[in-house]
């Protein structure tokens, strides 16, 4: 009786290892597909977020930029206006111009919002960077705040500008032709540009108030009485106007009385009848 139940208890103990095997391996097997699953979740979940990361951001409007850019450099500029009584609606304007609204490569580069070239006797950093000329020399500031100083004591330290501190405070449009008369730009237009600007985007409250609240953003494109007209925004040529507004270019340069390609940054243009 013992040779005949030893064979069984032997098979028994084998089926019994074998589906311990088997069980160990199938639970490996499961632990594993479990494990990668979790490894793939986490890969798209870090990928999603990369993703997010890399998208484009809406570019601002030229509006929005104006706005950003008065928010820091309003204070700033209305505090040069009480040291050094330059308005401060001509150095916003002048900043904005000359800066690219804070995005040129002067400012982005070297904190030179005012394109102050380096001129005999300046001993800080500079840039090189193409303007009347090739390659000429730029003054590199530590911060943007520094720039703004040094824009004052330009325009107070030299005799040339002198003239300009007779003005009235307040007079905008005088400052922006004798800045052009004393020679800070070579532009014939410049003045022209800076009163552009402060009128388009009311400079002038801040000559008058401690504390400006900015408005909203106007829209590119304001009716008015008799004719629409269309204001010129950064990056804007005639032929891309006139294609967003499915204009013919010769009837925009003709209602404009434009007989060349140039337009600048807030001019008001005429839209011409479909």
């Amino acid at each position: 009786m013992h040779s005949l139940v030893r064979p069984f208890l032997l098979l028994g103990c084998m089926l019994f290892l074998c589906s311990c095997s088997v069980t160990k391996s199938v639970r490996k097997k499961n632990t594993e597909v479990v494990v990668q699953s979790k490894k793939k979740e986490a890969k798209k979940i870090v990928s999603n977020v990369a993703a997010e990361k890399t998208l484009p951001k809406r570019p601002l409007s030229t509006n929005e930029k104006v706005v950003q850019y008065l928010t820091i450099f309003g204070p700033i500029a209305q505090r040069e206006m009480r040291e050094y009584k330059i308005p401060a609606s001509i150095t916003l304007a002048q900043g904005l111009l000359e800066s690219g609204f804070g995005e040129g490569r002067l400012a982005i580069e070297a904190n030179n919002h005012f394109g102050i070239k380096c001129h005999r006797g300046w001993q800080g950093g500079r840039i090189y960077h193409d303007d009347d000329e090739k390659g000429e020399c730029f003054r590199v500031y530590a911060d943007a705040g520094e720039s703004y100083r040094d824009h004052s004591l330009f325009l107070t330290g030299r005799d040339r500008y002198a003239f300009l501190f007779r003005l009235g405070k307040k007079d905008y449009k005088a400052w922006a032709k004798g800045l052009k008369k004393a020679g800070y730009a070579t532009d014939p237009k410049y003045p022209d540009k800076l009163i552009r600007l402060i009128e388009r985007f009311q400079l002038d409250a801040y000559d008058k108030k401690e504390k400006v609240v900015l408005t909203p953003p106007t829209p590119s494109i304001k009716e008015g009485k008799k004719t629409p007209l269309y204001i010129v925004q950064a990056g804007d040529t005639l032929y891309s106007i006139a294609k967003k507004l499915n204009l013919e270019l010769d009837a925009l340069k003709r209602a404009n009385g434009i007989k060349d390609n140039t337009i600048y940054l807030g001019q008001e243009l005429v839209l011409p009848k479909k």
